[in-house]
């Protein structure tokens, strides 16, 4: 009865924990290609960049966990292929690891810049990474962004920070459009704004240089660091190549189930049938590896299990620190409601479906994630006005 998790992050991690908290004695084996044992990703674009954690504080247990608890840890190993009649995994090293039931976290892999020269940017993904960053960093360096989403904005801030002179580029008229819409996207361009770093929106990278970054437009950025934070791509293609059903990540039902039903997949490569949301979700934040990979051990172990976590997701940039839950769907018409100050950042704003809270997010405004989460649950229409006003506790609008 060998359980093996291959993806050496977070969700990989806390599932083997899992395993042997929920009384699992049989053999566990954790393969990752990384050489680092497990650790958590956000600080990578965080306090590892601001100097504010060691690599330490990283790791989701100490090195002396894995073989106190009898879980095998196979670091700097790639699974080459799946071999679901055989119950077989192959490794890039030749050896072979038979297994009774797999989970797969492989994670996800930054997109790379796309533009002639647009090797010389750097991605952050790894611990390798952040610490190429933060000393290519330094006070007097010129940084130049790609990209201005969360993990952009968070290097930029970082950068920044410490002193760097920073431009970010960014093909959308606003930072985060997409995802915040223009309103509250305003919001995170005036913080980045204020605090010194330059903003080139609605623009295209055309190519990187020896030290300039060249824009579509004819500017021309001096830059002695270049960095890329354009998306990453789920890391589904193990389970592609195995014949797993695979669309925008590994399809997997509400116990985190693939289309074989001993092999289970977490993390940022779980597209889920999500049983509150009625909706396929897949989110590539910290919180879902935390909260995936155990769901998915349990439902291993056999127990009726569901996995309805609300997405959830962080970030902290300058003085500005935020948290978001829920999820809208890509293209659903909203309606955002304010409460609180936009030009003070300290506000929450919320995303209205059909009058009914689809997600909130609080910025400068903490020990509200509950009654948010209340809200959106209750699926009930709420009064705008009451929403808006500060003077309403949350959890009295559902009273």
């Amino acid at each position: 009865m060998t359980y093996v998790v291959v993806g050496g992050g977070l969700a990989g991690a806390k599932a083997v924990e899992t395993l042997r908290d929920e009384g699992f004695e049989g053999p566990v084996t954790l393969i990752g290609t990384e050489t680092e044992i497990p650790y958590e990703r956000p600080p990578l674009s965080k306090g590892l960049l601001l100097g504010t954690d060691s690599v330490d504080s990283t790791y989701v247990h100490p090195a002396e966990w894995y073989p106190e608890h009898d879980v095998t840890l196979r670091g700097g190993t790639t699974v080459t292929s799946i071999d679901r009649a055989a119950k077989l995994l192959r490794l890039d090293g030749g050896d072979e690891v038979a297994y009774e039931k797999l989970l797969l976290a492989t994670g996800s892999t930054p997109r790379p810049l796309p533009v002639p020269g647009g090797r010389r940017a750097l991605l952050l993904r790894t611990l390798g990474d952040s610490h190429r960053i933060s000393e290519a960093v330094t006070g007097s360096s010129r940084v130049v962004v790609v990209g201005a989403g969360w993990i952009g904005l968070e290097v930029a801030a970082a950068a920044r920070s410490r002193g760097a002179t920073v431009d970010v580029v960014e093909v959308a008229r606003l930072p985060l459009l997409n995802v915040l819409g223009p309103e509250i996207a305003a919001a995170f361009a005036a913080l980045h704004r204020a605090n010194g770093v330059t903003l080139h929106l609605g623009a295209q990278v055309e190519a990187v240089d020896a030290d300039t970054v060249r824009l579509a437009d004819g500017t021309t950025l001096v830059a002695d660091v270049v960095i890329a934070g354009i998306g990453v791509a789920p890391n589904a293609g193990l389970a592609a190549d195995a014949g797993l059903a695979v669309d925008n990540g590994v399809l997997v039902d509400r116990r985190l189930a693939t289309s074989d039903p001993d092999i289970f997949a977490a993390g940022d490569i779980a597209n889920v049938d999500h049983p509150f949301l009625k909706h396929r979700v897949r989110v590539e934040h910290w919180a879902t590896a935390l909260n995936t990979g155990p769901v998915a051990a349990k439902a291993m172990l056999g127990q009726d299990v569901s996995y309805d976590k609300l997405p959830y997701f962080y970030t902290d940039q300058f003085d500005l620190g935020m948290e978001y839950t829920g999820w809208v769907a890509p293209g659903a018409k909203t309606e955002v409601v304010v409460r609180g100050d936009l030009a003070t950042r300290e506000f929450i704003a919320f995303w209205l479906i059909d009058g009914k809270v689809a997600a909130g997010m609080n910025v400068n405004v903490w020990d509200v994630t509950d009654p948010i989460e209340a809200l959106i649950r209750s699926e009930r229409e709420i009064d705008r006005a009451r929403l808006a006003d500060s003077g309403v506790a949350l959890p009295d609008l559902l009273g």
